[in-house]
């Protein structure tokens, strides 16, 4: 019996110093392709909510908004409005807001009738800064819109959408009055 107890003892098994730094290799390897992904998402979440801000802040610094009044220009024959002009300038402290190509897009409806972009002319009288189709800030720009292919007369709802490229878009509802005049202030 003394035999079989001695024999137990001398063959003892167990891990040995390499099998032991083999596992410890791989748990720092796992946690390392965990813990780098951890901050690779980190730093794409990162890069996304920046991206967001500042599309947000491009977005609220470079909107129209009128100022002024819009009137409409009457057709000398016809009796229908010819052209619209809104006096637009940009947000308080807001990025320049470019007017060449095809931006911005404007889009022009009645209850009956609608077309979805068209490209406006403006007119920026310079009041600082160079004459260019940019509407910078301090300046005023008048958009001018011609809605002859509609029959716009007394008492017509319309409504303009002008989308510029970058910036909220700036809708403009109104109603031609009960009497047309050669100018019309439309409120």
């Amino acid at each position: 019996m003394n035999a079989k107890l001695k024999m137990l003892i001398r063959n003892e098994r167990g891990i040995t110093a390499l099998e032991t730094a083999i596992i410890l290799i791989a748990f720092v390897v796992v946690a390392s392709v965990f813990a780098f992904t951890i901050l690779s998402a980190g730093t794409y979440s990162t890069e996304k909510s920046k991206q967001a801000i500042y599309s947000g802040i491009a977005g609220v610094s470079s909107s129209l908004e009128v100022r002024g009044s819009v009137t409409a220009e009457k057709h000398a024959t016809s009796g229908n409005l010819q052209f619209v002009y809104v006096s637009v300038g940009t947000a308080a402290g807001g990025d320049s807001i470019e007017f060449s190509g095809n931006q911005p897009m404007v889009s022009f409806r009645t209850i009956t009738q609608s077309i979805a972009s068209t490209v406006p002319t403006l007119s920026v009288p310079v009041q600082r800064g160079t004459a260019n189709n940019l509407l910078d800030d301090g300046e005023l720009g008048l958009i001018k819109i011609d809605v002859s292919a509609f029959a716009i007369s007394t008492n017509t709802f319309f409504a303009i959408e002008i989308k510029p490229k970058t910036g909220s878009t700036l809708l403009l509802e109104r109603t031609t009055p009960a009497y047309l005049d050669a100018v019309v202030d439309l409120k």
